[in-house]
């Protein structure tokens, strides 16, 4: 019994590790990722779609992604869309392709995504800790309901927050691979 706590609170480990890398994949870092740009959503027949649905994207260069819409009325829409978030992004169409060069990150634009990407992280260790106050709280009223023994409670107790500190130090190992890329010049 306490081990289904324990595997339910490694699979919210998981859930929140997985977001952490999503979040930060979103962050740009000065080299062409086609994952800036999943959050941009082009108008199509007055339906804002997704970026992906409407064009193939590439990474043509370090510094360069490509987005060729399969309707070439498309272009100004996604250059466009493209302008309007908050990317700080300036694509250039011809008529076929929209181009999007990726520009060096400056000292204080490194040190704002450091912080945005330091957020991330906490609310990844937040989740993390969240999750191990509930497994705690499942593992206390089974104990209490006499469903496990004191000492099954407190072996459970002990694995969950080895469980808990290694995903912490995840998180930790994670965001610190992310701030070098970033500080990266």
């Amino acid at each position: 019994m306490q081990q289904d706590v324990i595997n339910e609170f490694k699979g919210n480990v998981e859930k929140a590790l997985a977001a952490l890398k999503n979040d930060f994949s979103k962050v740009r870092t000065g080299r062409a990722n086609l994952a800036i740009l999943d959050g941009i959503r082009v108008e199509y027949y007055g339906t804002p779609t997704p970026l992906s649905q409407v064009a193939s994207m590439a990474v043509a260069d370090p510094r360069l992604i490509t987005i060729k819409p399969w309707e070439k009325s498309l272009c100004t829409e996604i250059e466009k869309s493209i302008k309007k978030s908050d990317l700080g992004l300036n694509p250039v169409s011809d008529g076929e392709l929209v181009r999007v060069p990726i520009p060096s990150l400056t000292e204080e634009r490194r040190k704002d995504l450091t912080k945005v990407i330091k957020r991330y992280g906490e609310e990844a260790k937040v989740a993390i800790r969240n999750s191990r106050r509930d497994a705690k709280e499942m593992l206390e009223t089974m104990a209490k309901d006499g469903e496990i023994s004191e000492d099954d409670r407190d072996r459970a107790l002990k694995d969950l927050q080895a469980h808990t500190d290694g995903g912490v130090a995840k998180v930790d190992e994670i965001f610190g691979k992310k701030e070098k890329e970033l500080m990266e010049v």
